[in-house]
């Protein structure tokens, strides 16, 4: 496996992690940050934007992890990968979209 693979992966964990909060607000017609609003991130875009925003970055990380190297979720160290891309991007989510919403 070569190292870009690993980098592949923790970025795919990213984007698969920010598609999660997009696609939950946008299925369900509220309106939720975005980085195609104003000001970008902290205002408000429709669900439709959204929800297309949340399916990009879904293809992203399905191109990422899927389509990169040869991921195998029976691989302990592709999986710790991936997974420290989530853990960091849903950090991340949870402290930026908390100051918005008074979740901190």
């Amino acid at each position: 496996m070569r190292w870009y693979h690993y980098l592949a992966y923790f970025f795919g964990g990213l984007f698969l992690a920010n598609a999660l909060p997009h696609l939950g607000n946008g299925v369900s017609g509220h309106a939720f940050q975005s980085p195609f609003a104003s000001p970008p991130g902290v205002g408000l875009s429709s669900s439709t934007v959204n929800v297309l925003w949340g399916l990009f970055n879904l293809a992203v990380g399905y191109l990422l992890v899927c389509r990169v190297g040869s991921f195998n979720l029976r691989k302990t160290a592709h999986v710790l990968v991936l997974g420290a891309g989530i853990l960091v991007m849903s950090l991340n989510l949870a402290h930026w979209f908390g100051r918005l919403h008074g979740g901190l």
